[in-house]
């Protein structure tokens, strides 16, 4: 006798697990997902704990009311924590585009690549509730630069509501709405504050493109405090009506973690009045700032 997993039983656990986690990126409940993919909230909790031996056709309805790929969901050593980003910018290259990073990952050349390592502003991220918009704006007055809420430029460049865009086009549409959104404020050539959707790190290319054109701030908070403030502005989208609200919310948060330490800088809000948030926020931004400013002909965080 082992003590070692049986293969089948790990491979379902971790399926399970992928299935929690893309949920979690996502910021669906299971009562959403259920609805959305037609699939019952109690087959969902099964597959989750790794007791449901899914039929791959339902693991496709699964993914795709997600707006997730399949693969995404299986079990499988990635190569590096870039893969997803890379294996996006492949899909959709061109035939040139391809030639050319095959030269380079063979040692064969450099390859003409735009650089997107340009200093685009301030980048705020994290869940609904930490503050962005808020605290954003405070510290676009402070130093004089435009803010952007980049679901307000998405609602406005469209004609809907957020709500309204998932609904008639999933996430999958609304992802890329957003993908277009940010393109077009990096098109204008200006630094700005940009307070993100809590969920945009759930796109590999978009949230790529964030970190490496902006410098980014994480605005942390615990979960209850979240939920209060949330709470507070009457929006608990996507979890309205869900009596395991914080629990769905918690299960958000740990999904999103991993990806939200990417940022340049953290500060965490939690206990602090929105006075004293923003000045940390001011103070973690002050080398960046005053290290760009010049170029750009613009105030300092000290001015």
């Amino acid at each position: 006798m082992t003590d070692q997993a049986d293969p089948e039983t790990a491979f379902l656990e971790q399926l399970g697990q992928r299935v929690r986690t893309m949920r979690g990126l996502r910021g669906m409940s299971r009562k959403v997902l259920a609805k959305v993919s037609g699939i019952s909230e109690r087959y969902i909790a099964q597959l989750e704990s790794g007791k449901g031996n899914v039929s791959i056709v339902l693991l496709r309805r699964v993914s795709g009311a997600m707006g997730a790929h399949l693969e995404d969901l299986i079990p499988a050593d990635e190569p590096t924590t870039d893969w997803p980003v890379i294996r996006d910018l492949v899909r959709n290259a061109t035939p040139n585009q391809i030639a050319q990073a095959k030269d380079v990952l063979a040692g064969r050349g450099h390859g003409p690549f735009q650089n997107y390592m340009s200093f685009s502003g301030i980048a705020l991220i994290g869940l609904r509730g930490a503050g962005k918009s808020t605290l954003g704006k405070l510290l676009a007055d402070k130093i004089g630069w435009s803010f952007v809420e980049l679901n307000k430029e998405i609602e406005q460049h469209n004609g809907l509501s957020v709500a309204e865009i998932i609904a008639l086009y999933g996430q999958e549409g609304f992802r890329r709405m957003e993908q277009a959104a940010l393109n077009g404020l990096l098109g204008r050539k200006e630094p700005i504050v940009l307070a993100t959707g809590g969920g945009i790190v759930s796109e590999p290319v978009t949230f790529d493109r964030v970190l490496s054109s902006f410098y980014t701030i994480w605005l942390k908070a615990k979960p209850e405090e979240h939920m209060a403030r949330v709470r507070r502005q009457g929006d608990l989208r996507p979890m309205a009506d869900d009596r395991s609200a914080m629990q769905e919310l918690r299960t958000i948060l740990l999904s999103r973690e991993p990806l939200y330490s990417r940022a340049s800088a953290i500060v965490d809000t939690a206990g602090l009045s929105k006075d004293k948030a923003a000045a940390q926020l001011v103070g973690a931004v002050s080398r960046v700032l005053n290290t760009n400013a010049q170029a750009f002909g613009l105030r300092s965080a000290a001015s």
